[in-house]
């Protein structure tokens, strides 16, 4: 075993040093795994604690007991103007590579991981830095209103990924998106990591056995939570639900011993819309369930046709913005040369100017000189 695990990190640190410049900056060393991380789970975006807090999803990190969920979490950034690059899973020579997130004036490449919540695996659209204020896009981010007052509505699509809940990038089944050059310039600037709440958030969730995929079998009981490491009462959001305490009912053991089913059993398919969970008061019916499994599938189905029309019209409305932003740096560069035209325009008509006075004057001195007497003939 330790021979393997030897030969496992030297194909690493070799495979390091063949990786791209981009790429290898954002690595973190020493994290690499045989095996795939899980799905994403599905789980509601639980609301803004307040203004300023910054949106950093989900993801799936490796810790000595396997791979272990890091719920998604509102987090204050460490500066104004910073906006956060998830990190994401990357398959490369034979491993899965935990490249690392960072916190950046732009948002970089994260693999074409579909985070949601803005994440649609290329660039972000959750919201923006304007005058050292945050503002919101309320189209994928859950706000209060009364509390959040920088706020816009702007529908979001992608049309660069696939819409799926795949967690990593290359490999079998993987992410097959790759860096633009605006990414990689990107991964140049300046990075911040984590900041130390991000830090303790993802070393509490890696005590929390319930987060352990070989244990929750890719579907976290606690999917989001409102601030770092609050993973109980109602700060927690649950995968597949609305945002509901996660905790069993009261007098468990009574209610078991009366033959009632465990507080984990009977949960809810991930993949099944929050909202539309029937409760758990009757007897199941296997017809009846499967029956309204095909609704809801057939309305996630048409839920996901309506949101790729809308992401493709955000994506439109997007270009035609760069465009214009495009076009009025064109113009301001139009109106700096005509301006510099115009100066040195103005600098040779007062060079002409000042050749005809001293023409002029020349001329005057001239015909002011008395005229030499001529001589008798």
């Amino acid at each position: 075993m330790r021979i393997a695990r030897f030969i496992s990190s030297l194909l690493l640190a070799l495979g390091l040093l063949a990786m791209p410049a981009h790429s290898r900056a954002q690595v973190a060393v020493g994290i690499s795994v045989r095996i795939g991380p899980p799905v994403l789970p599905v789980y509601v975006q639980p609301i803004c604690p307040e203004p300023g807090y910054i949106w950093v999803p989900g993801y799936w990190a490796y810790g000595a007991d396997g791979y272990f969920w890091v719920p998604g979490t509102w987090v204050e950034p460490p500066e104004v103007d910073l906006l956060w690059t998830p990190g994401y899973w990357g398959w490369e020579n034979d491993f899965y590579i935990w490249h690392a997130g960072y916190w950046g004036p732009e948002v970089g490449y994260y693999g074409g991981i579909n985070y949601g919540f803005g994440y649609t695996g290329v660039g972000f659209y959750g919201g923006y830095w304007r005058g050292g204020a945050y503002y919101y896009n309320r189209a994928v981010t859950n706000v209060n209103v009364a509390v959040v007052r920088n706020t816009y509505n702007t529908t979001v699509i992608n049309n660069n990924t696939t819409v799926n809940r795949v967690s990593f990038n290359g490999g079998p089944g993987g992410i097959t998106a790759r860096p633009t050059s605006r990414e990689m310039d990107t991964a140049r600037q300046r990075h911040i990591s984590m900041t130390s709440e991000q830090t303790q958030h993802q070393q509490a969730a890696s005590t929390n056995r319930t987060l352990l995929a070989s244990v929750n079998r890719g579907r976290p009981d606690v999917a989001a939570s409102v601030r770092p490491g609050e993973f109980n009462g109602h700060a927690a959001v649950e995968s597949g639900r609305p945002g509901s305490p996660n905790r069993p009912p009261e007098n468990s053991k009574e209610n078991n011993r009366r033959g009632n089913p465990l507080p984990n059993e009977g949960r809810a398919h991930p993949d099944r819309p929050p909202s539309l969970k029937p409760p758990n008061t009757a007897p199941v019916n296997p017809a009846l369930e499967q029956k309204h499994q095909q609704q809801l599938d057939r309305l996630r189905q048409q839920q996901s046709q309506e949101r790729q029309r809308i992401e493709q019209r955000h994506q439109q409305e997007q270009q035609k913005l760069q465009q214009r932003a495009a076009d009025d740096r064109r113009q301001q560069e139009i109106q700096r040369k005509q301006q510099q035209q115009l100066q040195q325009l103005e600098q040779k008509h007062q060079q002409q100017q000042q050749k005809l006075q001293q023409k002029q004057q020349q001329e005057h001195q001239k015909q002011q000189r008395p005229e030499k007497p001529t001589k008798p003939l």
